[in-house]
């Protein structure tokens, strides 16, 4: 006897004696999700069942009258329950694409998402119009690795990914091993740059840092990520900066001349994050500010050069 916990407050009991088919657990996947809310129901379904199944969604469709084994079908029961609760699906299955690669996730790391894609497309389209510079390469609150891994890949540099959590640099570790770069990639437990003595010797530097107020936090976010994503990742303090502002007031002394720094920001952060590097004494250091939109006009990226 399986038992799944529905969101409404009662409980579905199977008897897995008899063997049910692939369309039905499909059925009762979405039943299941849509009563708690899941957006996009009928995709996790499949992704949760191909998962246990080892199919993809044209899999499933082919296999829909196949009866599905009773060690599965308990599989996929409890994983769908762990979804019915709000558990990140990411979680769920342990891993997330990002540039179209896979990367290892679990809870001790923030799961990637588009918005860092943008922030390294930038990174990247910038840096292809610019002739090569000595220097080393940062991925500055590194989580996952997703960034640092990324950077690896797609040039020549050699990067050092710096967290302040040992269990998301294990993970970071993991990813980097998976996609062949760990030999390109250093991994430091630190609490931002200070496992480095203040002289200058990035030529570039990418940041997610964590940039969500305290008030968001508890009242503006979806409980997938309130509830079960790291909140040393995203509590950026009472206004989201607190970061940030220990970010600008370090990075002039390891930022080489002509040095890029690129950060991830909240979309309601475009102004006062410029204030903070380009304001006062901001256009001493640096002789370019910008705060870049995405793709739906939201602010999501600080670019900042050192001055040359």
């Amino acid at each position: 006897m399986a038992v799944v916990v529905s969101p409404v407050g009662y409980t579905l009991s199977l008897n897995l004696s008899i063997s049910m088919r692939v369309i039905d657990l499909v059925h009762l996947g979405r039943q299941q999700l849509e009563l708690a809310g899941v957006d996009q129901a009928a995709l996790e379904v499949d992704l949760l069942l191909g998962f246990c199944l080892e199919k993809n969604r044209s899999g499933l469709f082919l296999a829909a009258t196949m009866e599905v084994d009773a060690n599965r079908e308990r599989e996929f029961l409890t994983l769908l329950s762990r979804r019915v609760a709000h558990e990140p699906i990411a979680y769920i299955m342990g891993e997330k694409e990002f540039w179209s690669l896979p990367f290892l996730v679990t809870s001790d790391v923030l799961i990637p998402r588009p918005e860092t894609e943008f922030v390294l497309e930038t990174v990247l389209s910038v840096l292809k119009d610019q002739p090569a510079q000595s220097g080393l390469a940062l991925d500055l609150c590194c989580g996952s690795g997703v960034i640092g891994i990324v950077l690896a890949l797609e040039t020549d540099k050699t990067v050092i990914a710096v967290d302040l959590s040992a269990a998301a640099l294990r993970v970071a570790r993991k990813n980097a091993l998976m996609h062949q770069v760990a030999d390109r990639l250093v991994l430091l437990h630190a609490d931002l740059f200070n496992a480095f003595v203040p002289r200058p010797i990035f030529s570039l530097v990418v940041s997610n840092p964590p940039y969500v107020s305290n008030h968001e936090l508890l009242t503006g976010v979806k409980s997938e990520v309130r509830d079960f994503e790291p909140w040393l990742a995203l509590d950026g303090g009472n206004d989201g900066l607190d970061v940030i502002c220990r970010i600008r007031e370090m990075l002039p002394r390891l930022l080489r001349p002509g040095g890029e720094f690129f950060m991830e920001i909240g979309a309601d952060q475009g102004q006062a994050v410029y204030e903070l590097f380009a304001g006062k004494s901001g256009l001493t250091v640096f002789d370019r500010v910008e705060v870049l939109t995405d793709y739906t006009g939201r602010d999501r990226v600080l670019h900042a050069r050192m001055m040359g």
